[in-house]
C-alpha cells in the first residue's frame, strides 16, 4: 500500500466524472434549492480555523429556519448552544464554510459552499424571530456554489428508515458518558432528564 499525493494517482482509482456531476452545479440559488432550503430542518456546517484544523457543527430547528436574503445570500441563526462558539471562531478567522442540508424523508441533500461573516443587524435578526426570542447573531453565507447531492449515501445508511433506529438505552446517557471519560466535573442525569433540561433551553 501506499500514500496517494496527486490528484493523478487519485483518479486511476475512479472512472471519469460523467457531465451532470459538473454542470448541476449553481453559482446562486434557483428555485428548487429555495423549495429545499424551506423544507430543511437540519443542517451541518464544516468550517476551518486559522490552522486549517476542520470541524462540522449541526443546526437544527423548524423548516425554514435558514432564511434566503436573495439568490446569493442565507442566514442562519445561531440558538443556544454549549457556547464553545466553535463554528464562530473559525469563520472570524477562516470565512470559507461548507454546508449540507437534509430534509427527513429525502434521500438527496443539497449542499452550499461559501464564505460566511457574522452579523447581529435588527433586521437580519428579526428574521429569525421565534416566540418572542432573537437569536444572539446570525450566520450570513454569500453562496460561491450549491447543487443537490445524489441519494447513495442515505440509501446505503438507511438514515430514514425507521426499522434500523436504536433504541436510545443502548448507549449512556451524555452525562454518564462525559462522567466516563472524565471530561467534566458534572452530575450525572438521565437523557430523560437531560433531553426535559435542552427543551427549557431551546430558544
Amino acid at each position: 500500500m501506499a500514500k496517494i499525493t496527486s490528484v493523478e494517482e487519485l483518479r486511476v482509482d475512479y472512472p471519469p466524472l460523467v457531465k451532470r456531476s459538473i454542470t448541476k452545479e449553481l453559482s446562486s440559488l434557483d428555485q428548487h434549492c429555495r423549495d429545499y432550503l424551506a423544507l430543511s430542518p437540519f443542517l451541518v456546517i464544516g468550517t476551518q480555523n486559522k490552522d486549517g484544523l476542520g470541524d462540522v457543527s449541526p443546526r437544527g430547528d423548524m423548516p425554514g429556519f435558514v432564511k434566503v436574503v436573495d439568490d446569493t445570500t442565507i442566514i442562519i441563526p445561531d440558538r443556544p448552544g454549549n457556547n464553545r462558539l466553535d463554528t464562530l471562531t473559525n469563520i472570524l478567522e477562516n470565512p470559507n464554510v461548507g454546508l449540507i442540508f437534509l430534509v427527513p424523508g429525502v434521500k438527496e441533500t443539497l449542499r452550499i459552499n461559501g464564505k460566511a461573516e457574522i452579523r447581529n443587524d435588527e433586521n437580519l435578526m428579526a428574521l429569525c424571530e421565534v416566540n418572542g426570542k432573537l437569536p444572539r447573531i446570525v450566520i450570513q453565507v454569500h453562496i460561491e456554489t450549491a447543487y443537490m447531492h445524489c441519494a447513495k449515501a442515505l440509501m446505503r445508511s438507511k438514515l430514514w428508515d425507521p426499522s434500523v433506529q436504536i433504541e436510545r438505552s443502548q448507549l449512556p446517557s451524555m452525562s454518564d458518558w462525559m462522567v466516563a471519560q472524565n471530561t467534566a466535573e458534572i452530575t450525572p442525569e438521565s437523557t430523560e432528564d437531560m433531553e426535559k433540561r435542552y427543551a427549557s433551553q431551546l430558544y
